[in-house]
Formats: structure tokens, C-alpha cells, sequence
């Protein structure tokens, strides 16, 4: 019991100590929004770690052993009896730029504090962004069906779907991420909450977070689809 009190003691101050250094690191940003810089801390890291993954990928795939597939293949949809080449990928890709767009737009008309307008464009970037999850769990059970695991692959190097499923999957985590963020800021502006607070930063944090999904796919589908 008494060691437990010492134990509290000396625990509180140093969390008081850690919250003081937190709070002070403010005045380095004292002409920036507290929340625009922390989201803009986050997506650097988050650019490391997807930095990682890719360049792991890349060195994955130049030092396997076994035939590496053709995406190109792999990615095939039939339609009308026609294999065309990567055309769900290329779907996915203009549905996720496309969201990009409505996404500009609703951070245009938050800064002129049009509510409805913020309100209807970022619920429509979030269906843009539920679209592109549900092609992409598509395209994962077709993977799945056809074989291909994690830790092998009947159309070559084990490696692609270890590959595939990771890379892949954290991006679609930060999309479906980014789809409830967007769903609880949209909500909260067609609720007035921006108005009576007179600031919509939400809105423009809302989309770094969706720009750099974006843009991070952008860059999945030059090096993990076309290369």
C-alpha cells in the first residue's frame, strides 16, 4: 500500500512534466494550427513507413527467385468475354483521384462557411471512398479465390502476395480511416458545430489526410501495378 503511494508520487509529477514539455512545444508552432501541424507530423511519418513498404517491395521482387506475375494478368477482369488488363485497378485509381477533387471542393467552400455545400462534398468524397474499399476487398477475395496467400502464390514468387496483401491493405486501412474521419467531420458541419465554433481547420485537416491517401496510391500504382 505504501509502496503504491510512493509509486503515485513520483508517477504524477512526471506525467505533469511530460504534458508541460507537450504544451510547450506549442509556442514552436505558434503561427501554425496545433492541428494542422500535428496532422502534417503524422503524414511524415506515415510517408516513412509507406517509403519502407515500397522500397521492401522493390527489393523483394528484384531479388526473387521464382517468376514474378504479370499484373497485368493477375489484375484482369473478364468482360463480355474479353480480359482487359488492370481495368478494376484503373477504376479504383479515377474513383480515388476523383475524391481528391470533391475533397478540394469541400475544403473551397468550408473556408467560405457554406455548410451545406462542405457537408454534401465531403459525404460524397467518403461514398467515393467506401467505393474504392468495396472494389478493393473485390479484388482481394478474387486474389484469395484464385490461391493466393500471404505466404504463397500458385502464379510464381511467394513473395507477391505477401507483398500484395500488405501493401495493399494498409493503404485500404487509411482509406476506410479516412472515410469514418470524413463521415464524423461531415456530420458535425451539417450539425452547425464549425459555425458557432468559427472554425473549420477540421475540414482542411480532414483533407491533408484524404490528399495523402491519395497520393500514396498514386504511387502503389506506378511501382505495384505497372511496374
Amino acid at each position: 500500500m505504501a509502496q503504491g503511494i510512493r509509486d503515485r508520487e513520483v508517477i504524477a509529477p512526471t506525467l505533469r512534466e511530460i504534458a508541460a514539455d507537450w504544451s510547450a512545444d506549442q509556442e514552436v508552432f505558434r503561427q501554425t494550427h496545433w492541428g494542422k501541424a500535428m496532422m502534417w507530423i503524422f503524414l511524415l511519418s506515415d510517408t516513412f513507413i509507406f517509403s519502407c513498404f515500397l522500397t521492401g517491395y522493390m527489393t523483394v521482387r528484384a531479388s526473387a527467385v521464382l517468376p514474378w506475375p504479370n499484373t497485368a494478368e493477375v489484375f484482369a477482369l473478364s468482360i463480355g468475354g474479353q480480359d482487359i488488363p488492370l481495368i478494376l485497378i484503373a477504376i479504383m485509381t479515377f474513383v480515388l483521384i476523383s475524391s481528391s477533387g470533391t475533397m478540394a471542393m469541400a475544403v473551397n467552400f468550408g473556408y467560405r462557411r457554406d455548410r451545406r455545400k462542405t457537408a454534401a462534398l465531403m459525404l460524397l468524397t467518403a461514398l467515393f471512398g467506401a467505393t474504392f474499399v468495396s472494389m478493393q476487398a473485390f479484388e482481394w477475395t478474387k486474389l484469395i479465390e484464385e490461391g493466393v496467400r500471404p505466404w504463397s502464390n500458385p502464379m510464381g514468387a511467394p513473395q507477391f502476395g505477401a507483398s500484395f496483401f500488405m501493401i495493399t491493405g494498409f493503404h485500404g486501412l487509411h482509406v476506410t480511416c479516412g472515410v469514418i474521419l470524413l463521415l464524423i467531420i461531415a456530420y458535425k458541419v451539417a450539425r452547425g458545430h464549425y459555425d458557432r465554433t468559427g472554425d473549420y481547420s477540421a475540414v482542411e485537416i480532414a483533407g491533408l489526410y484524404w490528399h495523402f491517401v491519395d497520393l500514396v496510391w498514386v504511387f502503389i500504382f506506378a511501382f505495384f501495378y505497372l511496374w
